[in-house]
């Protein structure tokens, strides 16, 4: 019997929600590490950076 994993249902949501050339530029590979993962892979997150928003700026 193999153990399936299962996708983090907020991450899906997330990588749905993104603007159309994002998604387009985001490889099998890092949605795969994404979604089933415990980080952000750096390739994605330098696509994505500009539309996080750190902890820090939300309490001052």
């Amino acid at each position: 019997m193999t153990s399936k994993k299962t996708p983090d249902p907020q991450k899906v949501a997330f990588l749905r929600s993104l603007p159309e050339e994002i998604k387009a530029s985001i490889t099998g590979e890092e949605v795969e590490q994404f979604i089933f993962g415990d980080y952000i892979p750096e390739t994605l997150y330098e696509k994505i950076k500009h539309l996080l928003v750190e902890d820090s700026n939300l309490n001052p």
